[in-house]
């Protein structure tokens, strides 16, 4: 007994050497594991577990966890002092928009070394080295082996001011639809740009994705956008102000012809997204003599956040639904607010619904306002009975369902030899609704320099004409008119893979409402 008593006296005294700290050098394999398991998930909570050595005893966490339930309420008036923005990641197909993801998460901490030594490692398996940064953002395993971003990834960082909520949408042409479900959500945009010689000619070209990510972004309500030009570092560029200056007067007036204000809306700026240059700190004078504009982070900050009712009727439009005690919906509140034990209705198919509970990035809040994204538990309908598009509204005033509505269209580029007639058929893309649709009839053309519509009947329109029209959906869908609900009421339609009109909803049946 004595022997044991003694080995059991040293465990405890080396313990104390490492202040408590497992010496990852002395302990198992398993043990490893376990602290990199640990630091997972810590890690998927948002919690910077670097500041938090993994304590050796696993009773200290259970404690951590029971917190009482005041920290609740002090989360919720914590929310409430900062201001909420989604920001989305734009850009043609490896600009470096999941790498500037991931490097921003990791600059403001909420990634930690260990992980990112982890991804480096398998970056460089996959002879990748480059692609580490963007493994934070794209998480699944055919993201990774392409080195594509697929799915819309989500992320959330905080600055001094603004809690952010990333969107790093993917850039690939074959994923467009996915980028606009993500670019619906947001209330500003960064549009990555490679500065790369040929990278930038070839997003910017015909066809290329920098051009349709910002007429979509424009149409999908993302009033103000940051143009971030990347890989400033590469050895083609080395922080040239020629290659920057050459990229921004391009850029300025298709920006200008897409509908922003460039003056007021719209903010270019030098980074390297891999090194992190010009991100949290600005570029030292050295590496860059010519800039004195802000950086990354500080232009974030300084962006007006637009005004939003929290008093209006309550609007989300689901984006995505799973079981987990209950029926969980997901999505961004467009107006209104949401409270535990509110009665809502989920539209179009009229079911009652009851709030059991509401998550705001991650964390459980009593009440949220407009312009979050937010997990909200409801009771009272089957998770199957749920389709993304559908929309979670006040039963007071419930949102139209319609099967037709009367839109004003501006075609943008139609197929080769295409003209638009009555009975042509698209892909309609509104908030998270994607449903075949057909135009039934052309009212009227307008005259794109006075704005006022045109005498003669109109029969076919072509590239650049602005029209009004009425358009046909086969299911019923729910949609606002652009007047009442901007976000609910600005669409675009696609066909083969190509974006070919945007337009805004100007009127709706009288008889839609419920």
């Amino acid at each position: 007994m004595d022997i044991e008593a003694e080995i059991r006296a040293l465990q405890l005294d080396s313990a104390e050497d490492n202040n408590g700290v497992v010496n990852p050098e002395d302990a198992k394999p398993e043990e490893i594991e376990m602290t990199d398991k640990v630091e997972e998930e810590g890690m998927k909570d948002g919690v910077d577990t670097e500041s938090q050595p993994v304590q050796s005893e696993p009773k200290v966490k259970d404690k951590e966890v029971a917190a009482p339930e005041d920290t609740e309420a002090s989360d919720e008036i914590e929310t409430e002092k900062k201001r909420h923005l989604n920001v989305v990641f734009i850009g043609h197909v490896d600009a470096g928009k999941s790498t500037a993801g991931g490097q921003i998460l990791f600059l403001s901490g909420q990634v930690d070394d260990r992980t990112i030594q982890k991804y480096e490692k398998e970056a460089k398996d996959k002879s990748r080295e480059s692609w580490y940064m963007a493994y934070i953002m794209d998480t699944n395993e055919e993201e990774r082996v392409k080195g594509i971003t697929v799915e819309v990834g989500r992320a959330h960082f905080e600055t001094k001011t603004t809690r952010f909520t990333i969107l790093d949408a993917p850039g690939h042409k074959s994923y467009v639809p996915n980028m606009i479900s993500g670019a619906s959500q947001a209330d500003i945009g960064v549009l990555v740009i490679s500065a790369r010689k040929g990278e930038f000619e070839t997003g910017f070209e015909r066809g290329g994705q920098t051009r349709e990510h910002v007429q979509l972004a424009k149409t999908l309500g993302v009033a103000k956008l940051l143009v971030v030009i990347s890989k400033m570092d590469d050895h083609t560029v080395n922080w040239s102000k020629e290659r920057y200056d050459e990229i921004e007067s391009k850029m300025t007036p298709f920006l200008r012809s897409s509908g922003y204000n460039v003056k007021k809306d719209v903010q270019f700026l030098p980074i390297s997204g891999l090194a992190g240059t010009n991100m949290k700190t600005r570029v030292d004078k050295s590496i860059c003599p010519w800039w004195n504009g802000p950086c990354l982070f500080e232009a974030l900050d300084s962006i007006e956040v637009p005004l939003r009712d929290p008093k209006g009727p309550f609007r989300m439009p689901i984006i995505d639904k799973f079981k987990d005690m209950g029926t969980v919906v997901m999505g961004k509140v467009e107006s209104g607010s949401v409270c535990e034990g509110d009665s809502l209705l989920v539209m179009p198919n009229k079911a009652q619904v009851k709030v059991l509970a509401v998550y705001c990035d991650e964390n459980k809040v009593r009440r949220a306002g407009p312009g979050e994204n937010l997990r909200v538990r409801l009771s009272g309908i089957e998770e199957e009975d749920i389709l993304s598009g559908f929309v979670l509204t006040s039963v007071v005033k419930p949102i139209h369902a319609v099967t037709e509505f009367t839109a004003q269209l501006q075609i943008l580029e139609l197929l080769e030899n295409a003209i638009l007639t009555a009975g042509y058929k698209a892909v309609l893309h509104i908030h998270s609704v994607v449903e075949e649709c057909e135009i039934v009839e052309l009212l009227q053309q307008i005259d794109p320099k006075t704005k006022k519509p045109m005498r003669k009947k109109v029969l076919f329109v072509k590239n650049g004409a602005v029209v009004m029209c009425r358009v046909q959906v086969n299911n019923l869908i729910c949609i606002e008119k652009f007047s009442d609900f901007p976000q609910l009421g600005r669409f675009t339609l696609r066909t083969e893979g190509k974006t070919v009109a945007v337009g805004k909803v100007t009127d709706l049946p009288s008889s839609s409402s419920a």
